[in-house]
């Protein structure tokens, strides 16, 4: 969706600014729910359970809105740079023609082999043809919207939680050295041996698995088609690598796959039985001081859960009567669970019996390694007899949570 600088009513900023107050109102109405039920001592009624659920679908509705606005903002920003430099340009250069010269463009058309982009955007996984209605016919226009509109999915998130980014240019095994143990001192007497204390060493590696789609397109329907398809296809390409990596990056067993954030994540706390699974102001409140303070002071600390985990963390209280949960001030910027952001992932698992459902810690302590950056490639010849242009993503990239001493805990569920 394009937008302007402005919208009905006034500029953006006011619109932003009439977002967060309509934030803060529904939020201080699902309060009040909750607060209602807890000063009767009973719980939801199924009307208030459905009011709470519809006021908590209208948040992320919220955040979600101004999410798309700021991204709007800073698109419309980037092409007023991109149209001031265009025009700085003296006259005797040669105009772009109608469609750009953008690196993608070009790219695209075959103007080069392949490029690199800094970072993966996303998946089609059929080949695309003119003559089928389904598979990129419906984007050749008779008379046409000139954009295309893509339906929405849940994406990772654990790249948002703040792990370190390691970039190389081959993929080579890195071999990681960590301490697991330091030495320790104690009081001596007189003429007695000093008592031997070593510190403990460990190794982590870090390799390089490849992921990869490949994706076909008629020349048709490149020549043709009334909307930008190749940027589509390139943000979809990125979107599936990230999520692909993103899946094994929080659940991956290292078994020719990367290692899991939570898989390796130490036990923090665990539930109570009888329970299914589920936990208590009190459990996430252990779980935060079970992580020693200088990670837990990190600027990368946080918590990393998925979304259903975190409505039911938005309805804990602390024993002084105060919200666990507090959404945040800014738009934009991650809500906090007692001083903490909360990023979601759907990845992580959901509250059940022996589940690692929540996790907290300095996520700094996750590496990611990329080795070679994202290969965005095309030929025009490995589908030469069918005229279909091929597109190929690919990136190598593996992840590992090298600090295991405690850097990172897990709420575990009740086994029973």
């Amino acid at each position: 969706m394009w937008v302007s600088s402005s919208c009905p009513g006034g500029p953006v900023s006011e619109f932003i600014k009439r977002l967060q107050e309509r934030r803060a109102n529904v939020w201080e109405q699902a309060k009040a729910l909750l607060d209602t039920a807890e000063g009767e001592k009973r719980e939801l009624t199924a009307e208030e359970e459905q009011t709470y659920q519809r006021l908590n679908a209208d948040l992320d509705a919220i955040d979600a809105r101004a999410k798309e606005y700021a991204e709007a903002e800073k698109r419309s920003k980037d092409a007023d740079e991109a149209f001031r430099a265009l025009l700085a340009k003296p006259e005797t250069q040669p105009r772009a023609n109608a469609e750009g010269d953008s690196e993608l463009r070009r790219w695209a058309r075959g103007e080069m082999r392949g490029f690199d982009v800094a970072a993966p955007e996303g998946v089609a996984f059929r080949d695309l043809t003119k003559g089928s209605a389904t598979a990129g016919g419906n984007t050749v226009p008779t008379t046409f919207y000139g954009q295309l509109m893509a339906h929405l999915i849940e994406v990772s998130g654990i790249m948002m939680a703040g792990p370190t980014v390691l970039n190389t240019a081959s993929g080579e095994t890195i071999e990681m050295p960590v301490t697991t143990a330091f030495s320790s001192a104690a009081i001596t007497p007189e003429a007695t041996a000093l008592t031997e204390s070593d510190p403990a060493f460990a190794k982590r590696s870090l390799g390089a698995y490849k992921y990869g789609v490949l994706l076909q397109i008629s020349s048709e329907l490149l020549s043709d088609t009334g909307v930008d398809l190749q940027g589509f296809l390139s943000m979809q390409a990125g979107r599936a690598l990230g999520n692909a990596f993103g899946t094994h990056a929080v659940t991956g067993d290292g078994s020719s796959k990367p290692t899991g954030v939570m898989v390796t994540a130490t036990t923090g706390k665990t539930g109570a039985t009888s329970v299914a699974g589920a936990f208590t102001a009190d459990d996430l409140i252990d779980l935060y001081y079970s992580v020693i303070s200088p990670y837990r002071n990190s600027s990368s600390c946080g918590w990393l859960m998925r979304d259903a985990t975190l409505g039911a963390a938005r309805k804990l209280k602390d024993q002084q009567g105060q919200y666990l949960w507090q959404p945040s001030i800014q738009i934009g910027a991650p809500d906090q669970l007692l001083g903490k952001p909360v990023h979601t992932d759907p990845n992580v698992a959901a509250v059940g019996l022996g589940a690692r459902s929540v996790g907290f810690g300095d996520f700094s302590q996750y590496f990611v390694r990329m080795a070679g950056g994202v290969r965005f490639e095309r030929s025009d010849d490995y589908a030469f007899n069918s005229d279909l242009v091929t597109y190929r993503a690919i990136i190598r990239a593996d992840g590992l949570l090298i600090d295991q001493t405690g850097a990172v805990k897990a709420f575990v569920g009740g086994a029973s």
